[in-house]
């Protein structure tokens, strides 16, 4: 007699093929992850999985398979009040369509996702997001963007690093 493993033995199988280097085993793992616990009725866990199957696809250079993997997931988060998680799928979404060159679609992406985890007070995380934001203007080369997106990421850093204080006293020059 098999058994079938739970949705929460599937995620951690998931896991140990993404730490090994496994990206389409813990893509296909994490996908089936999500379909158990939606089975289950935990949505928000679900949608979590999908959001993990998107950074393992993003990892094995499928960027349409993890932009559809994400989409919709910041949805659920944001009316479960979960900024942390929404900003996350948001930032997987922005990181997907910068891969597929949607770069109109990556800006605002990453602006919301920005947005929503310093709802959440993660500010390290918003700096992370900001950094890639700031990236993104700088090769369409929108000089003026990238340093607004930078200072807007470094101003709620609480405790700066060393590299940070340098980066704030450079960006915050006024001329």
């Amino acid at each position: 007699m098999t058994s079938n493993p739970s949705p929460n033995d599937l995620s951690e199988n998931a896991w140990q093929a993404y730490r090994a280097g496994d990206y389409p085993g813990a893509a296909r793992l994490f996908a089936e992850a999500a379909s158990a616990f939606a089975g289950r009725g935990e949505a928000l866990t679900a949608a979590e999985m999908k959001n993990n199957q998107s950074v393992a696809l993003l990892r094995d250079r499928q960027a349409a398979a993890a932009l559809e993997a994400a989409q919709g997931t910041d949805v659920l988060f944001a009316e479960a009040g979960d900024f942390r998680r929404q900003g996350m799928a948001l930032a997987n979404q922005a990181s997907a369509q910068e891969a597929l060159k949607q770069f109109k679609d990556a800006i605002p992406a990453y602006t919301r996702a920005g947005e929503a985890l310093e709802k959440a007070g993660e500010q390290g995380l918003r700096l992370q997001v900001m950094q890639l934001l700031a990236a993104l203007y700088l090769r369409r080369f929108k000089f003026f963007d990238a340093v607004i997106a930078l200072q807007s990421g470094l101003a709620g850093v609480k405790n700066p690093t060393p590299r940070q204080r340098l980066m704030k006293k450079i960006l915050f020059i006024r001329f």
